[in-house]
C-alpha cells in the first residue's frame, strides 16, 4: 500500500547521537511503499546558518540526500531552525515548502504547518516569531560572525527552555480558534502539524482532522498516510541499535 510520511520535531544536535542513529536507521529501512517524505519543522535543534558547514549537519544532509536521490522530499521551517536556507537543502535534495502548504492527500484536502502559529495564546513567543520573520531581521543574522550566531543560539535555547518551565500547558499548545480559522480559509478537512509533541489523531468533526506529529526525543514518531486514513507510529530507539 503506498503512503505518504510525516516526521517532525526531530531537534537533531550533535550531543544526541542516539536521535542520529534512529533518524539514519529510518531513512534507511522505514521508507518501503512511501511515495514522498514531509519533514515538517525543528529537523535540528538549533541552526545557526548554512555556512557553519559542520561534518554533523553535512552527514546529516547526506543521508537524507540518499532519500530524495529516490523519493520526494519536502520541508517546512520550524521554529528551532527557521534559518535552514538553500543551500543545506540543495545538498540534502529537500524542497523547502511555504509555511503553510495544502495538498490533496489521497483525495483529503490538507493544509500541512509546523504548527507555531498556531499557538497563539503565547503572546511572548508569536511577537518574536513575527519579529524574526523579517527579512532584514534574517539577513542581519544571517550575517553575523559565526561565533556570535553561536552564541545567540546558546541564549535562544536557555531562555526557550526556562520560559517553558513556567508556562501553562495550554498556552504551549494549539488554540482551537486558531485551528478552525485556518481550516476554513484553505478549505481543507485535514490538517497536520506538528511542534507540541502531542502526537494524536484529532477528530474535529465528521468531516475534519487535526493529527500531531510525534518529537523523537524518547523515540521514533512517524505518521503514515494512505487512502486508508491516518496512522502514528512509534519507533522505539531500542530497534535502531
Amino acid at each position: 500500500m503506498k503512503k505518504t510520511i510525516f516526521v517532525g520535531d526531530l531537534h537533531l544536535s550533535v550531543d544526541r547521537p542516539d536521535i542520529t542513529q534512529a533518524f539514519v536507521y529510518f531513512l534507511n529501512h522505514g521508507l518501503d511503499n512511501t511515495e514522498a517524505l514531509y519533514i515538517i519543522g525543528d529537523l535540528f535543534e538549533v541552526w545557526m546558518g548554512d555556512d557553519i558547514a559542520e561534518p554533523f549537519s553535512v552527514a546529516i544532509a547526506e543521508a537524507i540526500k540518499t532519500v530524495s536521490d529516490t523519493l520526494p522530499v519536502y520541508f517546512i521551517h520550524g521554529n528551532r531552525d527557521f534559518m535552514v536556507g538553500k543551500q543545506f537543502c540543495q545538498r540534502a535534495g529537500m524542497k523547502i515548502l511555504p509555511e503553510v502548504y495544502c495538498i490533496n492527500l489521497y483525495g483529503v484536502n490538507t493544509v500541512i504547518l509546523h504548527g507555531d502559529s498556531l499557538c497563539t495564546l503565547d503572546i511572548a513567543y508569536q511577537r518574536f516569531r513575527r519579529f524574526r520573520s523579517f527579512g532584514l531581521v534574517r539577513w542581519v543574522y544571517a550575517h553575523l560572525p559565526k561565533k556570535t550566531r553561536l552564541n545567540i543560539a546558546a541564549k535562544i535555547r536557555q531562555t526557550s527552555v526556562q520560559d517553558n518551565q513556567h508556562k501553562h500547558h495550554k498556552i504551549m499548545d494549539v488554540e482551537p480558534s486558531a485551528v478552525t480559522a485556518l481550516l476554513a480559509s484553505t478549505g481543507c478537512q485535514r490538517m497536520i502539524h506538528g511542534h507540541t509533541h502531542r502526537p494524536a489523531i484529532h477528530q474535529l468533526t465528521a468531516q475534519e482532522q487535526r493529527v500531531v506529529v510525534g518529537d523523537w526525543y524518547t523515540q521514533g514518531s512517524v505518521l503514515n498516510v494512505s487512502d486508508k486514513g491516518c496512522e502514528l507510529v512509534t519507533l522505539p530507539f531500542s530497534a535502531t541499535n
